[in-house]
């Protein structure tokens, strides 16, 4: 989404991820509860992984979606596909920042925490600040839970959580009481206590229910007294924050009217936005879609929604491994498809040979990378944008691919549409760079009208394009395109454009194998030329106050970043900022924009691979600011980081 600041949120306090404000205050009629506005709210669900907790953020942002607020969401869940249960690394969280004006994070501490067992508060206690409403469900806080994640004693009755509002609510109590007239286990009625806690939360900053009792209705079609005991739970918590003493107040959240353009909105996670952004590329190119995937996260969602759109052309093949997903992938592209492979950074590892051969064979190919923790397997449900470099030069012999970074969830879908766009004009793989704080999250999304998406429209070869000495005409494969450098793109079956195919060297034109040495250095040098002269459009720099230090960024880091120098500039510090999408080539003005100003700044999450490019070609010292801990930045950290820099 295009971030829109209304000069109301200009003049309101806009450190994006600070707390919510209280704006105004309406009072109620005797016996009924106070209602405060607020400009902005930050709540994090957690629980053990079996607790629901993913599903209750989901449901909660779907419905402050449809309210009109602007949004932006942090899922957090273990590795592990079940850690035992009531353990630090059994936590999953959901964190959702919601506000009446433009937002770009999921907000640097939680207002509210709703903590479902001992684990889930020890775990995120540490980012709850003070004052902040803290909702436990002290039925689990057993002597054995609490000793198994390190308390000596209750914490919520030892004081070390007098500086909160507390709200102690015997969650599983209530829910199985709620929904006694079912015909459930105990275990069975518990389950539905993360219901019981939407309910409640859904009371207290008043939000929409139609939509979660369609979804559970749907959800559970095909059993139906599941979904009526969810229901049940659900009103249950709704009707407890009504009645109970313990919460005298509920906050209002005014739609974020003037944030956004006049269209059709819907929250879309990064994931999503990239699947339907292919869609319409096969669309726009009026060619079939084909992924060829191994499963992995936190790639996998992306072929999981593809595979439900066979009705657009879209065939998705399940490999058996890495390498054969980009195999199949490869094939369809010299098949006459528009062909993707999904992965994270260690199946781009594997990946490497072939999109090598790719690269060799000139055909276009789009390789997505949803980069997560590493080295190796790393931290699969961690984000990090460690892979920048594995992209750039991670292949045998000088093999350059474009590379493309999306800056937002929504941005997934513009930043697929222009990595198909680069691999069809110029016959070459790409490699598109999203991490998994993109894939996971989410945030309100303008669909495009049918006319703002771009032309790809693709002519392949027809005919022999090529007249020998004595006047023969023939196919030659390799004969480039003067303006694109872009080889033909010849479907095989096409009579008279039979060529050959292969890994090994070709010669230019004619495609046949080649071990000139001098061919095969004209060969290495026009696909790195080819590569040179992509278009891209010239880096924009927002820098409203002629600044001396720019603060450069790539991929998902863009939302800390923005929201940490809309803190500066309203503390009355100038800082510029600009951000890259396109990391291979670089725009032409970078170098430029670059030497305009004293310092550079990079933050990146990684040690600092961006600013090794940007050093090493455009002899720059760019400044470092790095993190590798699995988490997106915060705005607060990096507007001191920027801060020091600044003032240094």
């Amino acid at each position: 989404m295009t971030s829109q600041v209304s000069s109301a949120a200009e003049q309101a306090d806009q450190a994006d991820g600070a707390d919510g404000a209280v704006v105004g205050e309406q009072r109620k009629p005797a016996g009924t509860k106070d209602v405060r506005r607020l400009d902005r709210v930050i709540i994090r669900f957690a629980g053990d992984s079996g607790d629901g907790m993913q599903l209750t953020g989901d449901r909660f942002t779907s419905e402050t979606a449809s309210f009109g607020n602007d949004l932006s969401t942090l899922p957090n869940f273990p590795a592990e596909i079940r850690a035992p249960a009531g353990t630090l690394p059994g936590v999953s969280s959901f964190q959702l920042h919601f506000a009446d004006h433009d937002i770009l994070t999921p907000g640097d501490a939680p207002n509210v925490l709703v903590a479902m067992n001992p684990a889930a508060l020890k775990a995120n206690i540490g980012d709850v600040p003070r004052g902040a409403e803290i909702i436990v469900n002290t039925d689990e806080f057993t002597r054995r839970a609490m000793q198994k994640v390190g308390y000596a004693a209750s914490p919520l009755e030892d004081g070390s959580l007098d500086g909160y509002q507390l709200h102690p609510v015997p969650l599983t109590t209530l829910t199985v009481e709620a929904l006694k007239e079912f015909d459930l286990t105990r275990k069975e009625a518990e389950r539905s206590k993360n219901m019981f806690a939407l309910g409640l939360l859904s009371w207290m900053y008043h939000r929409p229910t139609e939509g979660t009792e369609k979804f559970l209705r749907s959800k559970f079609a095909k059993k139906p007294e599941i979904a009526e005991a969810n229901l049940a739970a659900f009103r249950a918590g709704w009707n407890f924050g009504e009645t109970t003493e313990d919460f005298a107040v509920s906050y209002e959240v005014a739609p974020a009217a003037t944030a956004f353009p006049v269209g059709t909105y819907r929250n879309i996670s990064g994931n999503l936005a990239l699947s339907y952004g292919l869609v319409a590329a096969s669309r726009q190119a009026d060619l079939p879609l084909f992924l060829g995937s191994y499963p992995i996260t936190p790639a996998s969602d992306i072929l999981h929604e593809l595979s439900r759109h066979k009705n657009f052309g879209v065939r998705t093949f399940q490999a058996e491994d890495e390498i054969a997903g980009i195999g199949a992938a490869l094939g369809a592209a010299f098949g006459g498809s528009l062909a993707v492979t999904t992965t994270s950074g260690p199946g781009v590892a594997l990946k490497s040979e072939t999109i090598g051969l790719a690269v060799s064979l000139e055909l276009p190919l789009l390789v997505v990378d949803i980069q997560r923790g590493g080295p190796s397997t790393g931290l699969p449900t961690k984000t990090e944008q460690a892979d920048l470099l594995q992209a750039m030069f991670g292949r045998n012999g000088e093999a350059p691919v474009p590379i493309v970074a999306p800056r937002t969830p929504g941005d997934c879908f513009d930043a697929a549409l222009e990595a198909a766009r680069i691999a069809l004009t110029y016959r070459t793989p790409v490699m598109l760079l999203s991490d998994g704080y993109l894939a996971n999250g989410s945030e309100p999304w303008r669909v495009p009208e049918l006319e703002e998406l771009p032309d790809l429209t693709v002519r392949f070869a027809q005919g022999p394009n090529h007249t020998l000495d004595d006047g023969t005409e023939v196919f030659w494969p390799y004969k480039r395109d003067p303006l694109t450098l872009a080889r033909p793109w010849a479907v095989p079956g096409t009579p008279g454009l039979e060529h050959r195919i292969g890994g090994i060297e070709k010669e230019d034109g004619t495609g046949n194998i080649s071990y000139a040495p001098a061919n095969h250095d004209f060969m290495v040098r026009i696909r790195q030329a080819k590569i040179d002269g992509i278009d891209v459009p010239d880096l924009e720099v927002d820098d409203p106050d002629g600044a001396r230090t720019l603060v450069l960024g790539w991929g998902s880091t863009y939302g800390p970043i923005t929201a940490a120098v809309r803190r500066l500039r309203t503390a009355g510090d100038a800082v510029a900022q600009a951000h890259l999408r396109h990391l291979n080539p670089f725009p032409g003005n970078l170098g430029a924009v670059l030497k305009a100003y004293d310092k550079v700044v990079v933050p990146e999450m990684n040690l600092g691979q961006l600013a090794t490019l940007l050093r090493a070609k455009y002899l720059v010292d760019a400044h470092s600011y790095n993190q590798v801990n699995g988490m997106p930045f915060k705005a607060e950290q990096l507007a001191a980081a920027l801060k020091e820099a600044i003032d240094d």
